[in-house]
């Protein structure tokens, strides 16, 4: 088949790539001409594991273009994929569908009266704005939730654990169906509904998500008043078929572009639709996911004596999570730049997101290596939990530090190797490790 996406940040790039892989033939529209250029030669414009071989790969087929021509993408196909953002309103809960509004304005006069065409979201949106698009629109509308894990994109978009529409005719249904036909030949579920359930699927999904880290982290506290372990607390849950174990990872909790800005945007939606009671909860929620952050801060500033002012402080981690270089609403960064702010000499070292980092805290000082990272360092703070930062030696990085004190916020190190070597560690939630 023919299919234009309309959008090619984070979910369109990977879905157009994918698309192209599943045997279609696509193309991928943008107003960012930057971009468009980069992606025309095969170059992602984000960090994400094996996109840039499948994008390139996809291209060198014929299968997959790119333009920032809407009259190219309305003369090449009739299934057009909406992925533009859908970030939080300035000085609102609400999401900003400002960037929907003017594609699907855009996209209209080609659209309207095509009795072929299909528009398919995938951007997040409060509920009620496919039905309110169609009607703007004139032209058929079907809502298709991404469900896209940084660093895990593009295996969860050719392996996804379900597929959902939202549809208001067999015929949008069954297009949909010939355009995912690998991924359900392959057995992956297709879950067809209405157009409101559709577009509450990824809110509630994230919603929940956010909701389990914040209760382990709430646990946490408790733990640490207790003289109890949250690891072994976590674990023991975990071990319940009913709650299983992810998701329970307590420690600096939830950032990115997604969790945050989710469950303010539902609940945000809820109050709208006079049910903000059914959800108040959340407020709790983003409000325990901030109070790590905080909780951080006082754990590494007691180990230095109360006080930050002209202390070295190397940081672990800038991206909001490992397998990214996205660093919006990090929680790395917000505790590197409240250190900062407290007086601390700081470096910061990201296996991938430090340009990312540095255009967005142009104030903090960054190193491309970790040992340059801990150089001199009075407290070493782990934030972002990559894979490397599990293979270092702790011994050889003790030779480099001012004082072997670690803060292990993300609960991931091995504390008794760290220990061996001389450090002191602490994490939230184990007081045990102060012992």
């Amino acid at each position: 088949m023919r299919l234009t996406v309309i959008g090619t940040g984070y979910v369109g790039a990977v879905h157009a790539a994918c698309l192209a892989d599943l045997g279609h033939h696509v193309l991928g529209v943008d107003v960012d001409a930057d971009r468009i250029a980069a992606l025309t030669d095969g170059r992602p414009p984000f960090f994400e594991p094996g996109l840039s071989d499948l994008l390139n790969r996809a291209v060198a087929t014929g299968r997959l273009a790119f333009s920032s021509s809407l009259d190219e993408a309305a003369g090449f196909g009739d299934t057009h994929f909406l992925c533009v953002g859908t970030p939080q309103r300035p000085g609102s809960d609400a999401a900003d569908l400002t960037y929907v509004d003017a594609a699907v304005d855009a996209l209209a006069p080609y659209l309207r009266g095509n009795p072929r065409a299909l528009l398919v979201g995938k951007s997040t949106v409060p509920v009620g704005t496919a039905d309110r698009l169609a009607r703007r629109l004139g032209a058929e509308v079907a809502w298709n939730p991404e469900f896209l894990r940084e660093g895990c994109a593009v295996q969860d978009t050719l392996c996804p654990e379900r597929i959902v529409v939202g549809v208001r005719s067999k015929w949008a249904k069954a297009r949909l169906r010939e355009i995912y036909a690998p991924l359900l030949q392959a057995g992956t579920p297709f879950i067809a509904t209405d157009l409101p359930t559709a577009e509450l699927v990824k809110l509630a999904s994230n919603s929940f998500l956010a909701t389990k880290v914040s209760f382990i982290n709430a646990m946490s506290e408790i733990c640490e008043a207790a003289g109890a372990d949250v690891l072994t607390l976590a674990e023991a849950m975990g071990r319940d078929s009913r709650i299983g174990p992810r998701f329970l990872a307590p420690g600096l909790g939830f950032g990115g572009s997604c969790l945050p800005k989710d469950i303010r945007a539902l609940t945000a939606r809820a109050e709208e639709l006079g049910q903000g009671q059914a959800v108040a909860f959340l407020r709790e929620v983003d409000a325990i996911n901030a109070r790590q952050r905080t909780r951080t801060l006082g754990l590494a500033e007691g180990l230095l004596g109360g006080s930050f002012a002209d202390r070295n402080v190397a940081v672990l981690g800038a991206a909001f999570k490992p397998l990214s270089d996205d660093v919006r609403d990090s929680p790395a960064l917000a505790v590197a730049s409240a250190v900062q702010d407290r007086g601390a000499h700081v470096r910061v070292h990201d296996p991938e997101a430090i340009d990312n980092a540095r255009a967005a805290y142009p104030a903090l000082q960054f190193a491309l290596d970790v040992a340059k990272a801990c150089e001199h360092a009075d407290v070493v703070l782990h934030l972002t939990e990559w894979p490397q930062y599990r293979e270092l030696d702790p011994t050889a990085l003790a030779t480099v530090v001012r004082g072997p004190v670690l803060v292990d916020a993300r609960n991931t190190l091995d504390p008794e190797p760290w220990r061996a070597a001389g450090w002191t560690v602490r994490a939230p939630g184990r007081p045990g490790l102060g012992r």
